[in-house]
């Protein structure tokens, strides 16, 4: 199956919108792209919710575009813009809409309370105008949540009609400082912020379930709903219920979801493990009947954003991912004008013969492989925090720990495995029969989960009497700062600086554990053990690293010998990751398909590498293909060296290499 590009792009609402959708029609054809999404009012061109006139002459321009498009031979899908709103950003209500308010108090100006009656009104008349045209999908925006809607200090949520709901939950009046100070307070959660999660996790189900009936009806059941959405820690806060929420979206069983994935502009290329895990964990929340059309972006929308390499390397991690199709922002967002960017449609060519390699291969389907990374979506309802007043804090998820490994050449996989990883306050989140369960396979924890998991009893299990946190700038007088992690190898002694974690966790290993490397001050005494390898009753192993931010640790070769040993370790007797090496931030995506195996790898690096890839037992044949960027997919030779295969080509900055076996 090729791949598909959706392109989205915005009209000029006015007199001339057939010649502009004429325009964008003769542009799709040179560039291939299979679907146009619209965009009417955005951005640039954002006045406020539009009513009246300026909501007639949106809909009037979208049903001229849409007869052109669609006489060209092109899907449409409609993006309306806003929702409750993205930032205000100067502009104000003019509709009387009940405004946002923030933790501390700030109202917005011209964003929307999801408990207002009358945006209800006019959102759930609004998609209904559009559906009635009979657009294939009518998205929800970003903006359709709590968080981030600047200038609000982390979001909205605290108007008074929602405390009103809150208080009938509670029983009793409830003031916004009141309900700040209880959900944030340190120490086991306050009951309140279960109930809040229910009100706004209530509120905008309600929503959606009314925009579903709408577009239903309206269109006739032609049209569905799609839902673009942020990371999944902060959506925890808001209490989302990802089931519930694309179940009240659906429209006869469909639904369509844009996840958010990649940085908006140039990033350095190891960033591209935060892009491969963020998909991976949506994928495993995401209904198996809901369509995948990840979001490429590029904000501000223009070419000097974001370089057509990275474009296509985020393309391509799209495609690995099994999407359904490509979301491109790829033109200026007020341009108006397809023609006059000729290098985009370039771009998709070029593009296009390593998409329809990947998206060829995904037919049947896959599974991903890796070290487990266990995730639940009310984890923010478990989350302790340290200081309390900042709802930011309660956002937790395992992206840092996915960026940790991956970064290191260890593959990793949403959900539990045999070998898991369970790093920070996300150790709250799972009961003691799952935690139990955790601590009979192989186990890696940071210091923060460590000592967590020893409050609540889990200590002879993880090889632990005591765990201690101790911020950077807080040490008793003896034996001084912590500076220097050594392991002594068969080369002699490795130091690895752990000079600027925020914290680290002074750790009291059982007698039977190992202790692997320990931590010095910088005149050379003893600080506490830096690693420990333990083997507990259950028959289950565990590493614990004093690290609490393994993720800020500085990254070289020997620490990436440490976690290939670790994870060996913890796999057993039964090895049997792929683990990757060859040159700093080779990011692997390992999946198993009805073929066999496909191992990816993205060279996060700006200096090529060759890519060692490491197995338990003597290495498979395996096939190699290159893709090097915005260049057609290449044969490459990949030669076994024991229980290595070592490729003979050169992975060059943001390139993927493909290995599979049976």
């Amino acid at each position: 199956m090729p791949a598909r590009y959706h392109l989205r792009f915005q009209l000029h609402p006015g007199p001339d919108a057939a010649a502009q959708a004429a325009e964008l029609a003769k542009f799709c054809g040179e560039a291939s792209v299979d679907e146009v999404v619209l965009l009417l009012g955005a951005e640039e061109l954002y006045a406020g919710h539009p009513a009246g006139p300026a909501e007639d002459l949106l809909v009037e321009t979208a049903a001229t575009a849409l007869g052109v498009l669609r006489e060209a031979g092109l899907e449409v899908s409609l993006n309306p813009w806003v929702t409750a709103g993205h930032a205000d950003r100067g502009r104000a209500d003019t509709l009387g809409f009940t405004p946002m308010v923030a933790p501390d108090g700030t109202v917005a100006s011209a964003q929307v309370s999801f408990a207002c009656p009358r945006w209800r009104a006019w959102i759930t008349a609004h998609y209904a105008r559009f559906a009635a045209l009979g657009f294939r999908v009518l998205w929800l925006e970003d903006d359709f949540r709590y968080h981030n809607h600047a200038p609000l200090p982390w979001g909205g949520g605290f108007e008074q009609p929602m405390l009103d709901r809150l208080a009938r939950l509670v029983g009793e009046p409830v003031t916004r400082e009141q309900v700040v100070a209880a959900v944030t307070a340190p120490g086991a959660p306050h009951p309140w912020r279960a109930l809040l999660q229910q009100v706004w996790r209530t509120a905008q189900l309600e929503v959606a379930a009314d925009l579903a009936d709408a577009v239903a009806t309206h269109s006739g059941g032609a049209s569905q709903l799609g839902l673009m959405s942020s990371t999944l820690g902060v959506a925890s806060v808001e209490g989302r219920d990802w089931s519930k929420l694309f179940q009240a979206l659906s429209v006869g069983g469909r639904v369509a979801h844009r996840p958010h994935f990649a940085a908006y502009s140039d990033t350095p290329g190891r960033e591209l493990s935060s892009s491969v895990w963020m998909l991976e964990q949506q994928r495993a929340l995401r209904p198996s009947w809901a369509t995948s059309e990840p979001e490429i972006e590029n904000w501000p929308h223009t070419a000097w954003s974001k370089s057509d390499t990275q474009t296509w390397s985020e393309l391509v991690t799209a495609a690995l991912a099994g999407s359904d199709a490509l979301f491109l922002n790829l033109h200026p967002m007020h341009s108006g004008r397809a023609q006059r960017y000729p290098r985009i449609a370039e771009l998709l060519r070029r593009s296009r013969p390593a998409l329809d390699l990947v998206t060829d291969e995904r037919a049947d389907g896959f599974e991903t492989l890796g070290v487990g990374l266990p995730f639940r979506q009310d984890v923010a309802a478990h989350v302790r925090t340290r200081t309390g007043g900042d709802l930011a804090e309660l956002s937790v998820d395992p992206g840092r720990t996915a960026d940790f490994l991956m970064r290191y050449g260890v593959p990793v996989a949403a959900g539990v495995g045999r070998v898991n990883a369970l790093f920070g306050t996300l150790a709250w989140a799972f009961t003691d029969a799952e935690v139990e369960r955790l601590l009979c396979g192989g186990l890696l924890v940071d210091g923060t989960a460590a000592a967590i998991l020893t409050e609540r009893g889990f200590g002879p299990l993880l090889g632990l009497e005591a765990a201690e946190l101790v911020g950077r700038e807080q040490h008793p007088a003896e034996p001084g700062p912590y500076a220097v992690e050594r392991h002594q190898g068969e080369e002699g002694e490795i130091w690895l600086s752990v000079n600027t974690q925020p914290a680290l966790a002074r750790l009291s290993p059982l007698p039977e554990a190992t202790v692997t490397t320990r931590i010095t001050t910088p005149d050379g005494r003893f600080w506490g053990p830096g690693r420990c390898h333990f083997r507990n009753q259950r028959g289950g192993r565990v590493v614990v690293l004093a690290a609490t931010a393994p993720e800020q640790l500085p990254f070289d070769d020997d620490g990436q010998r440490l976690l290939h040993t670790a994870v060996r370790f913890l796999e057993g007797d039964r090895p049997a990751l792929p683990l990757v090496d060859g040159g700093p931030h080779l990011v692997p995506h390992l999946v198993r398909t009805p073929a066999g195996h496909r191992l990816a790898v993205a060279n996060g690096s700006a200096d090529a590498a060759r890519v060692r890839v490491t197995f338990p037992d003597p290495a498979p044949a395996a096939t190699a293909t290159l893709l090097a960027p915005l260049a057609p997919p290449a044969a490459a030779g990949a030669g076994r060296h024991g229980s290595a295969l070592v490729t003979d080509a050169e992975l060059p900055h943001r390139g993927w290499l493909l290995l599979h076996w049976s």
